[in-house]
């Protein structure tokens, strides 16, 4: 009896001991979850102290010890154009049969072509007929390239009016090339020679555009003005306006040429394209010449402008 009494009370005590820790260990809880957060540094493990009696390396100081023992980064090593190439090169490897030129890429090559924009003969009522040729040709790399320009007319088996460029094209941008280069004069007078320099792309629209200013000997200068437009009526069909401005700075009485707009050009093209790069026309051309340019002319017994009839030939390669 005594003993059960006995338990009884030791069992109470136990039970009231467990109650009034609970709300104490729970309001120790909710204390420490409003408290701050510590700051990164708390959360860091301390750095054991280094140890004075600790031996250090002959020549050693305090300023040359690490500050920590974390090891600093590699250095990247630079590849090379062949690193995963396993050994092969553009010029060697199975994939090249022994005597074939090894692939290049198309900054790298040179191409040419020559376009013959008009070979034709004009035929008029009052100032007869002659034989009119535009060509232009070029050889070289996307970015730089030789330039050849060469215009003119003959008449009676001699040679009236010439004018032949000489140029070095750069690239400038997407559709337009810069020009530098030289302009040779003949026929027509005596020679003259310019240094030329100018532009040349393609304008907003297609318009196919030249602009190029001259300055010769003796204080002379020139412009040129040229723009032309390709409508394609059909797929094979396709109509050509193109017209052309030449002013110049001062009187050339030798060759005709007065200052200031000396004469500008108009023409009508249709052409059929036999193929892409062979193409038969026909169409009309309007000349005129102005201020003391045509005093020139009616001077000499010619007309300042004329309406012609032309046919002839427009090819490339």
């Amino acid at each position: 009896m005594h003993k059960t009494i006995h338990t009884t009370f030791h069992a109470s005590i136990l039970a009231a001991a467990m109650g009034s820790a609970i709300p104490a260990a729970a309001q120790a809880m909710d204390m420490q979850g409003m408290a701050m957060p510590a700051s990164p540094d708390a959360a860091k493990p301390a750095m054991a102290a280094p140890d004075p009696g600790a031996s250090m390396p002959a020549g050693a100081s305090d300023a040359a010890m690490p500050a920590s023992t974390v090891p600093a980064p590699a250095q990247a090593t630079p590849r090379t154009a062949n690193a995963d190439s396993g050994g092969y090169t553009l010029s060697t490897g199975p994939y090249i049969p022994a005597g074939v030129k090894p692939p290049r890429l198309a900054d790298q090559e040179s191409f040419g072509s020559v376009l013959v924009d008009r070979l034709e003969r004009a035929y008029s009522h009052d100032s007869g007929n002659w034989t009119t040729y535009d060509v232009q040709a070029w050889y070289g790399h996307d970015f730089n390239r030789a330039v050849l320009k060469a215009e003119g007319q003959a008449s009676q088996g001699r040679l009236q009016d010439a004018r032949t460029e000489l140029l070095w094209g750069h690239a400038i941008a997407a559709y337009w090339d810069s020009q530098l280069g030289v302009r040779h004069d003949n026929g027509g007078g005596p020679d003259r020679n310019w240094l030329a320099f100018g532009v040349q792309g393609l304008a907003p629209y297609w318009f196919n555009v030249e602009a190029t200013g001259y300055l010769g000997d003796q204080g002379r200068s020139a412009l040129r003005l040229s723009a032309s437009y390709e409508l394609l009526l059909t797929q094979r069909v396709v109509l050509q306006p193109q017209l052309e401005l030449n002013a110049y700075g001062k009187d050339d009485p030798a060759r005709g040429i007065g200052s200031g707009l000396s004469d500008a050009t108009a023409g009508l093209r249709l052409r059929y394209d036999i193929s892409r790069q062979f193409s038969p026309y026909i169409g009309v051309e309007w000349s005129g010449r102005f201020g003391r340019t045509g005093d020139y002319a009616q001077a000499a017994g010619e007309r300042r402008d004329t309406a012609d009839v032309v046919a002839g030939v427009h090819f490339w390669f």
